[in-house]
């Protein structure tokens, strides 16, 4: 199995965090877990150039399949991924405002969305997928994918904002910065703020900086297993492991303990990773 991640090249690290790579092959596909996707402060592009994946919201049941380019909009809840046998995922993971200001679309519009990306970008990503497959190697996979990216913000739609700059910054802070002081930094009223950041980003900043949180435990208790709940709130920043199990049970309807035996049961856990990225 393979789980990398690689940085973007220089001209395209203001649009673009990371990609990540996901590979593997199971020798029997009647006996492949589902894993439970839990909410993340990001957008994504993902291309599933062999098995496709189904998807089901765990809140309310409602299924997709077979799409081969994905765009994948703030999520609220889990979403429960079931993959094939050979399975290849090339993920883009925009920077903060990247992909509204690639599309154009305000990122409400995409929220809890699992949306066919030839809808949104014709003819060129389906290409791209096809390239990505015949690719001899992960490197090459990248600079198939940053050919296709730098030729779409080269007609970008929409300018660079301060607003960018600073949900960059709430991503990378060791403390969740004050919104006030946000808006401040951005030379906007409160309101303003909060009405800009939603149209770029999906979501108000004070959700925005929850769902952060919330993915620093997820993460933490995956890379430190042996780790309390309760070491793992106070450095993520609760207040207490009840301040954590509140966020939990918001965003997996599940507590901590729970979501997390449910995690171990992921595909990548068959071959003795773990999800930490």
């Amino acid at each position: 199995m393979v789980l990398l991640e690689f940085a973007p090249s220089l001209p395209l690290s203001a649009f673009i965090r990371v990609y990540r790579v996901v590979h593997f092959v199971f020798d029997d596909a009647a006996k492949i877990p589902f894993k439970p996707y839990p909410p993340k402060p990001e957008h994504c592009l993902s291309f599933y150039p062999r098995d496709t994946e189904k998807v089901q919201f765990a809140d309310n049941g409602k299924t997709i399949s077979n799409l081969k380019t994905v765009i994948i909009g703030q999520q609220a809840g889990v979403t429960n991924r079931y993959v094939g046998r050979d399975f290849l995922v090339f993920q883009v993971v925009f920077s903060p405002g990247a992909l509204y200001r690639l599309t154009g679309i305000p990122s409400i519009e995409l929220n809890n969305g699992y949306i066919d990306a030839e809808a949104i970008f014709p003819n060129s990503v389906k290409e791209v997928n096809d390239k990505i497959n015949d690719a001899k190697g992960y490197p090459e996979m990248v600079s198939v994918v940053e050919a296709f990216l730098a030729g779409r913000i080269a007609i970008c739609k929409k300018d660079f904002n301060s607003i960018d700059r600073l949900s960059n910054l709430m991503l990378r802070a060791d403390q969740s910065p004050k919104i006030e002081w946000l808006a401040g930094e951005a030379c906007l009223s409160l309101r303003q703020f909060e009405r800009k950041f939603m149209e770029r980003m999906g979501v108000s900043p004070r959700y925005f900086n929850k769902v952060i949180r919330f993915e620093n435990a997820f993460r933490m208790k995956n890379k430190y297993p042996q780790l309390s709940w309760f070491v793992i709130a106070i450095e993520c920043g609760y207040y207490d492991y009840q301040h954590l199990v509140k966020d939990y049970q918001a965003f997996t309807q599940k507590t901590p303990i729970d979501f997390h035996a449910l995690d171990l049961k992921s595909p990548e856990r068959k071959f003795g990773e773990a999800d930490t990225y």
